[in-house]
């Protein structure tokens, strides 16, 4: 997971064409958070990017809450080890170079490395980035949305670890990171279990004592990323599960 730049900005609003039925489900903006405003109210409001980067500092647990009250612990422990058996199969289809969005800690970069592929990962957060490097990664520290050298060169592009869901608005992610492929290239995407659907949701980070402030993101599950996907020009070339994660590779539309 990276947020879109680390200070959370949004990168902009999803467009009104997400609100049409997708799989039979029709994808939903969560409700203001404002509500939520006065919930834990004597918890610290602090910078999404900073309450990270101390959480994979400090080790410390990191919940991600949407404002309709769900959360969920981020499993940094795993993005901190080594790639596990379900990351292998993953990069094992990439072919180079590649670009891996929102990398994180690094470990698919590493794990590319390791088998002679040629790859980049871009992340915004200094201290994902810190141990990339440490573990011999090349990375850059960027938004996927500034300028990335190699333009129209990457031949497979990563998005995983929930990264489909940066600034809230898929469709606009996928078609500025297919601009970025070469001709044939393509985009090797983690998303949600199918039922999820579409959602566009506001979320904030949030440890013991502390909670960041909201930012845009989104779920698509494996039934749904069709949608965003034909939106950015791209289709889903196929779909698979492993070890209870689901992908899908996308290319560009013939």
């Amino acid at each position: 997971m990276t947020l879109d730049r680390s200070d959370g900005r949004p990168l902009g609003r999803p467009s009104s064409s997400k609100a049409r039925r997708i799989s039979g489900r029709r994808a939903r903006r969560t409700p203001s958070s404002g509500s939520q405003s006065s919930a834990k109210g004597s918890l610290a409001s602090v910078n999404p990017g900073d309450l990270y980067a101390e959480a994979l500092e400090g080790g410390s647990k990191l919940h991600a809450r949407e404002s309709d009250g769900s959360s969920r612990l981020l499993p940094l422990e795993m993005w901190l080890r080594d790639a596990s058996g379900a990351d292998e199969r993953l990069v094992a289809r990439a072919v180079g170079p590649v670009l891996d969005v929102g990398c994180g800690p690094g470990r698919h970069v590493h794990a590319l490395a390791m088998r002679g592929v040629i790859s980049v990962g871009v992340d915004v957060s200094p201290a994902a980035l810190h141990f990339a490097r440490a573990r011999g990664a090349t990375v850059l520290e960027a938004s996927i949305f500034d300028q990335i050298p190699g333009a129209r060169e990457w031949r497979t592009a990563l998005l995983v670890d929930g990264n489909i869901g940066i600034g809230g608005a898929p469709a606009a992610l996928l078609r500025r990171i297919g601009g970025l492929l070469s001709t044939g290239g393509t985009i090797l995407v983690e998303v949600d279990p199918p039922g999820v659907g579409l959602e566009i949701v506001r979320m904030r980070l949030e440890d013991e004592h502390r909670k960041s402030h909201w930012f845009d993101w989104a779920r698509v599950g494996a039934e749904a990323i069709a949608g965003p996907a034909r939106e950015a020009g791209l289709r889903v070339a196929h779909s698979w599960e492993d070890e209870g994660r689901w992908f899908a590779a996308l290319e560009a539309r013939p």
